[in-house]
């Protein structure tokens, strides 16, 4: 044991920071002897799932980049201990990211962010060990390694996409490496592409086509996260960021071995398509679907029924949507965020808080009734969009009777009235249908110091429908697994692929016109032909790709895509360089109100921001490790 404390030291050293790790999870009687570790199969187990561990939390606030980053959620500043908000992600979206000390460290295991280094060597010595456990049977040693596998190749994705070129972790150095061997250097981004997907397609024939035990192994990698999460990477690979980005020409090895190929390649988007079809096929095979709402409730409306497919396609637990999901998923803690103080009358209201808020921008991505842009539908009023205009009967099922709210609310996309809640909303749960109002003095209003929306707008989406509060401070919900990956993501990034190969489609076409029809649209070609000011745009590769970007904006709206989408495509540059803003929250009358008020004027420095810095200190260490571009 002295001798592999000696070598984890050394590899600590070389390119993460020194800490200290907790083996009581993995092994008996408090010692910490990898021996131990697969003495048994229950043992065995315990090592699998610290494993799993490291996954980062991707419905934690605390943890996830993506959430508080961008411009998709903003929240007040500044933001004190009572808050129960980070303040990290938000100093990264006001440009206060460090290279002394980085927030939402991934590479060190700092700032809220896991340690994937560590998680790489623990994967690989489960992979070393796990033949050898007398009491598992071969077929589930070859399901774990599978799972292990995976595990290991998306760690690796997790920091590519985070860090750009990375060093491989593919086995952990011996005890008796030299000093020069543990200074590991960075990879080409294309090698590190390709073990990462190599891996996977090894992971997955060794993996099961679907959870067979559903009361034991839900959360486990099957077959289709696999060969999905391939194709996630794959289309990451052949975006601009990373394809012919002449950005990265000066990114190079101390040795001068260029990191990225800055010469563009159709290829890649042809391999990703490869990837993506073969994923839906399997998926397809698996049973995974397009999520229905069929659930037993006969008295609610058509365009509610429409609605719940939307919103419990993410929020209704273990659904036939979901690829993959995370088991330590919503919990309390988005829900809260994400809901406001709907019920007035508990004293439990309290416990909602609603400060996980939308942007204007936002609410101005999601199309009209007539599936396109609200700037393009020549049937909408764009310019007087923050005009004030009274809701009558016919807009009940969307809005509230009689109430005075922004012309910006009406006549929008179903997904709009799904994802959203805002001042002259319906907020329809299970046990009641709940009015939101949210102008000063009123129900949903701010009335603290923390706890509130700072724009106005509320993730409805992120809410299941069964919450329910109570007196006391208490509530009810039922939690979900999050969604890392559902079909209609997989469909959105084969429209993409195959578009940026080839050009438009019907396949294109086909697999856009899936994920609307379940939004309660038209097709694509049916709404510009129709609605459209530009109706020839989805004809063109260019048009496509704007329609297919907004789309994808639209329909994984607050999962957690935008902020990697918007770095991917190279728009983070363009669209995060803008004012950050929402209404005038303070104010008591629709008047008032209704202003488009500046919360931040964002800055984002290309290509600086595009990647995560790599902690100073580990490049004073390891002169092999060079820092990205602008840090």
């Amino acid at each position: 044991m002295k001798k592999i404390s000696i070598f984890l030291a050394l590899v600590v050293f070389a390119f993460i920071t020194s800490c200290k790790r907790d083996f009581l999870d993995i092994v008996p009687d408090n010692i910490a002897t990898i021996d131990n570790a697969f003495t048994n199969r229950n043992e065995a187990e315990k090592y699998l799932f610290t494993c799993y561990s490291y996954l980062p939390q991707e419905s934690n606030i605390y943890q996830n980049p993506a959430m508080l980053v961008s411009d998709e959620f903003w929240t007040y500043w500044p933001i004190t201990s009572l808050s129960r908000l980070p303040s990290g992600p938000q100093q990264i979206a006001r440009g206060n990211q460090s290279l002394t000390f980085p927030l939402l460290n991934y590479w060190d295991g700092e700032s809220d962010g896991k340690a994937i280094f560590r998680a790489l060597r623990d994967c690989n010595i489960f992979l070393e060990h796990v033949n050898e456990v007398p009491d598992l049977d071969a077929s589930q040693k070859t399901i774990w390694a599978g799972e292990v596998q995976f595990l290991k190749a998306y760690y690796h994705f997790y920091l590519l996409r985070m860090y750009g070129p990375i060093p491989i972790i593919d086995k952990n150095l011996p005890i008796t490496a030299t000093t020069e061997e543990v200074r590991v250097k960075r990879e080409p981004l294309d090698k590190v592409v390709d073990y990462i997907a190599s891996l996977m397609d090894t992971a997955a024939t060794k993996l099961p086509i679907s959870i067979q035990n559903r009361s034991s192994e839900l959360g486990h990698i099957t077959r289709p996260i696999a060969l999905s999460i391939k194709a996630r990477v794959l289309t990451l690979a052949a975006s601009p960021q990373f394809n012919g980005n002449s950005d990265y020409s000066g990114l190079k090895n101390a040795d001068g071995t260029a990191l990225v190929n800055t010469t563009f390649s159709v290829q890649k988007w042809q391999r990703a398509a490869e990837a993506c079809k073969q994923a839906i096929d399997l998926c397809e095979r698996a049973g995974i679907r397009l999520y229905k709402f069929n659930a037993a409730v006969s008295n609610i409306s058509d365009r509610l029924k429409l609605e719940m497919s939307i919103r419990n396609s993410v929020c209704e637990p273990w659904n036939q949507e979901l690829i993959w999901g995370f088991t330590n998923g919503t919990g309390s803690g988005i829900q809260l965020q994400a809901m406001p103080r709907l019920d007035v009358a508990r004293s439990g209201n309290e416990s909602t808080l609603g400060q996980l808020a939308p942007t204007l921008r936002i609410a101005e991505l999601f199309y009209t009734k007539n599936g396109v842009p609200i700037s393009e539908d020549k049937t909408w009023d764009f310019s007087n969009r923050y005009s004030l205009k009274t809701a009558t009967g016919a807009d009940q099922d969307y809005l509230q009777n009689g109430y005075i709210t922004a012309a910006l609310h009406f006549d929008r996309e179903p997904r709009f009235y799904a994802d959203l809640g805002f001042d002259g909303s319906q907020w329809y749960m299970q046990n009641k249908t709940w009015p939101v109002q949210a102008k000063a003095g009123q129900g949903q209003s701010r009335r603290a110091a923390f706890g509130y929306s700072i724009t106005g707008y509320y993730s409805k989406k992120l809410v299941n429908w069964k919450f329910v509060i109570q007196d006391g401070l208490s509530y009810t919900q039922e939690q979900y697994p999050w969604p890392i990956m559902r079909l209609s993501d997989l469909y959105l990034l084969y429209a993409e692929a195959l578009n940026e190969a080839s050009g438009p489609s019907e396949a294109v076409y086909q697999y856009l016109n899936l994920v609307r029809e379940r939004a309660g649209l038209q097709s694509v070609q049916s709404s510009w032909d129709t609605y459209s000011i530009n109706p020839g745009k989805y004809r063109d590769q260019a048009g496509l790709r704007q329609i297919i970007h907004q789309e994808r904006g639209i329909e994984m709206a607050f999962e957690g895509s935008r902020f990697w989408d918007l770095k991917r495509w190279k728009e983070a540059s363009s669209t995060l360089n803008n004012g950050v803003y929402g209404w005038d929250i303070e104010q008591t009358d629709a008047t008032g109100y209704y202003r488009p008020k500046l919360l931040f004027n964002q800055k984002f420095v290309a290509p600086r921001d595009y990647l995560w810095p790599i902690k100073e200190n580990n490049t004073i260490v390891n002169p092999n490790l060079v820092q990205n571009p602008g840090w």
